[in-house]
Order: C-alpha cells, then structure tokens, then sequence
C-alpha cells in the first residue's frame, strides 16, 4: 500500500498511536535519535545520525538487574510499543543483521523485547553521503530489507510505503489521515535512480572473504595500521558491532549488573587474567575487526557480511583512514 501525508498534519496521528515515537533531532551541527512529540523537531534533511540507532534496541549501558543481599531484581525492558520513524535503510538493515547475534544461541531479552515491539519507518536518501557505499553491499538508499515502512521526503509530503503486514497494518488502521498517493510514485523512482547514482563510492566485496582467508600473516597489515591511533570509533559507531563487556558495581549493599558496549580495537579486550595478550598489538586488533566483518562472521552466518556500507567509520577517523581503501587493498594483495 501507499499513501501519502503532509508533515503539518502529522500532529494528529501522533496523538492518535499512542506510543512512543522515536526520530532524528538535531542538536546543532549532531542529529540523533529521541523520543519525540512534536513532528516539528524531526530533522528531515539530516544525513544520517552520528550515533546509529542500534542504541535504541541495544543501548550504550544498560542495567541488566539490581541486587541487595535480600533480593534480586530484574530489568529487563518491558514490551513497549515504539515506533522508529526516520531510521535510515543502512542503520535498518543493521538491524536485522543483529538479529541473529541476539537470538541464535541464547534470546536475549534485553534487546528481543524491544525489537519485537518496534515498527521500523525507515527514510530513504535522496542524497547519499560522500562516503556511502551501501550499494556494494547488495543494498542501496532506497532499500527495504528490515523495513516495515519505506518513508520518502517529497518535500511538504511524506509518501508511506507498506513493506511487512506490520506496515500495512499501520497505514489501514490511520487510513483516514493519510491520502491516496496517486500520482507520487513517478516522482519516488526519479529520487531513486538519483540517489542510486550519486553513490561514488564502491568495492568488490563478493569474494572478499574467500580472499581474506590467505591474509592473516600478510605484511599488508604493518603498513596498514600505522596510522591507527586505537580511538575505538569506528567501533562505538558502527551500527553492527556489537560486542559488550558485563560488570558489577556496588555502593554498601546496594549494586547492580550492567552491560556496556566494548570493542576490539581496546587492548584490554582479550587480555588473560594471567596477563597474557593474543592480540597485544594495533595490528592485531585491526586485523580482527575486519576479518570479523568481512570473513569470520559471513562464515558463520551464511555469508551475511558485518557492515551495511554506511560510512561512519570513515567520517568519523581522526586520521582519516578509510575502509573502502583498505579493502580495495586487500582485495587486490
């Protein structure tokens, strides 16, 4: 189904849901994403947000339960309903890449709950960033895949596209505030010929990880990660990374269990107890992170390769290191 509805009369359809709504607000120069009751406060125009809404189902810290020596008490999240309006179709491909990692071996209740809650409104972009390379990744700015609604920005109007049932469900049950969108579809596929072309950015990433299985002792890594100062962001702000350290604090007899987000790239990532290191040097980590993108985890997933293209890690580097030009490299030794 599609439809269409202005951004002034969204006001009464978030009265209308009842549920929290969570988009892009932008703070300065930073867009992120909040919960949000006036449409007004959406950023429409944005980019992409600097955080990836990961945090959203998997936040930074998370309180897993309390304790005190008489009891113990759960935190889990309770099933609330949301909606992510705005979320971009790399960061809701993300998604259902994590899907696996949270729900193969063990369910996990603290980000299950929240997923299985959410209905994913995921804007398309008109114009892709200068470091997007969602395209060589099977996907592209008007993707889908994770999606239960496809938003496109027509200016005054949003045109809604109904993906799952979920998103058919959505757009029946608030019929009476959207429009016909008759004429409108002409006009989305010219946006996205547009945006598939302004994508400038590619890598041959189909036999990268058969490629990658003869490089773990290769030289290339030295000269690779020279530059690397072990900052961590472009773990932290990658929208699939998503390893976590678990600790406990106590103040007395009162504590509590969090979960925090960890990356590879920190040295005390796989450091013994004994004080042994197996990945004691910069190169070590580095190696790690991107074979576990692009050859350990398609391994172990059917081929699903760790990243959705969205150039953060490459925005973001204080020194400038790219990924696409690592991995034309790689691919190419």
């Amino acid at each position: 189904m599609d439809a269409t509805i202005k951004k002034d009369g969204l006001g009464p359809l978030f009265d209308k849901l009842g549920y929290d709504i969570l988009a892009p607000v932008r703070n300065e120069r930073v867009v992120s994403f909040k919960k949000v009751e006036d449409p007004a406060d959406i950023a429409w125009d944005h980019s992409n947000a600097v955080t990836p809404p990961k945090k959203l189902l998997f936040p930074q810290t998370e309180v897993m339960y309390t304790f005190d020596p008489e009891t113990i008490t759960d935190k889990t999240p309770e099933p609330v309903p949301r909606l992510i309006l705005g979320i971009r179709p790399c960061d809701a491909r993300s998604y259902r890449i994590l899907d696996p990692v949270f729900s193969s071996d063990f369910e996990d209740p603290y980000y299950l709950n929240r997923r299985k809650n959410t209905l994913l409104a995921g804007l398309a972009c008109a114009e892709p960033g200068p470091n997007c390379f969602c395209t060589s990744l099977g996907a592209g700015p008007f993707d889908t895949e994770g999606l239960d609604l496809l938003v496109v920005d027509l200016g005054d109007d949003l045109f809604f596209r109904s993906v799952t049932e979920k998103g058919e469900a959505f757009l029946s049950d608030n019929q009476e505030l959207f429009t016909q969108a008759a004429g409108k579809e002409a006009r989305v596929e010219e946006l996205k010929a547009a945006a598939e072309q302004a994508i400038s950015r590619h890598v041959e990433t189909a036999d990268l990880p058969e490629k990658l299985k003869a490089l773990f002792d290769d030289p290339v890594w030295d000269e690779m990660c020279q530059t690397c100062v072990g900052c961590y962001v472009c773990t932290y702000m990658c929208p699939t990374c998503h390893c976590f350290d678990i600790q406990d604090e106590n103040m007395g007899d009162q504590g509590r269990r969090i979960r925090v987000w960890d990356s590879c790239a920190n040295p005390e990532y796989t450091l013994h107890a004994s004080g042994y290191n197996p990945r004691p040097g910069r190169k070590n980590r580095m190696r790690n992170r991107i074979l576990h993108k692009y050859q350990y985890h398609p391994e172990n997933h059917k081929g699903q390769i760790l990243c959705v293209g969205c150039g953060r890690c490459i925005d973001l580097c204080p020194v400038n290191n790219d990924l696409v030009e690592e991995l034309k490299i790689l691919g190419g030794v």
